[in-house]
């Protein structure tokens, strides 16, 4: 299994946003930090289009590689690394905005892909109400919170949103970490983005609109809560989830 960390410099709501400090350590290297916790399951790399990340991932001991400017996304830039590791059998990405994914989130897909061999997973919890009341209060003051999904009946995926969508109870909330067959990641680069992705900013839409199926594996939510950093107010947020 290969693990893989996208970390992009040039985000357009939070430029630089691997290299933000978090109690005095970038955001890059508490998401490698998240990954290495499950290094017995596989390599762990970080794939960027930037020096300075690259510098700072090796600056703290990590495995950086450098992936194309052209890459749109993480999981393009998953596709990079993987063709460049065929032995992989199963690729994970954990974005590197979310350094509160948990070893047994990563152990979660990997079980859930060994017992089902889905070529896509990706890991949602159910939320409580102040996660609930935080999403709909980003969503009211303009900001982009967490994404949230709905699943059909076999717990596949029907639609990600970064709106809250219609629920019956509680929404789900996805955590931004994702298991990949290789060929599905293959099959990935090759289909460009669909106006479901480019309206919603979220790669893993291209996926559902090319009917490939992606499984829910649904998690205990953490007791510290979750939450990424998608926007520079997220920062504090999370940090005292980390206790930085």
């Amino acid at each position: 299994m290969l693990i893989v960390i996208p970390a992009r410099f040039a985000s357009t709501r939070f430029p630089g946003k691997p290299l933000a400090l978090l109690g005095g350590k970038p955001l890059v290297q508490w998401s490698w930090e998240a990954a290495m916790r499950a290094a017995d399951l596989g390599e762990v790399v970080v794939a960027t289009e930037d020096s300075r990340i690259a510098d700072a991932v090796r600056g703290f001991g990590g495995t950086a590689v450098m992936s194309s400017a052209d890459a749109r996304n993480g999981t393009e830039r998953c596709a990079e690394v993987a063709a460049l590791r065929p032995e992989a059998r199963l690729v994970v990405n954990l974005q590197g905005d979310s350094p509160l994914v948990r070893r047994s989130d990563i152990a979660a897909l990997v079980a859930a892909w060994r017992e089902t061999g889905a070529p896509m997973l990706t890991p949602c919890i159910a939320c409580d109400a102040a996660t609930e009341a935080r999403l709909l209060a980003d969503a009211a003051a303009g900001r982009v919170g967490g994404t949230t999904v709905v699943a059909d009946r076999a717990g596949n995926a029907l639609y990600f949103s970064k709106r809250v969508l219609p629920h019956g109870g509680r929404p789900k909330l996805h955590i931004g970490l994702y298991a990949y067959a290789p060929e599905a990641l293959a099959a990935y680069a090759g289909w460009g983005p669909g106006p479901l992705e480019m309206a919603e900013g979220l790669e893993q839409l291209r996926f559902l609109e090319n009917g490939a199926p992606i499984r829910l594996v649904e998690v205990p939510a953490p007791a510290t809560g979750f939450w990424e950093v998608n926007n520079p107010e997220d920062v504090a947020l999370v940090e005292s989830a980390l206790g930085a």
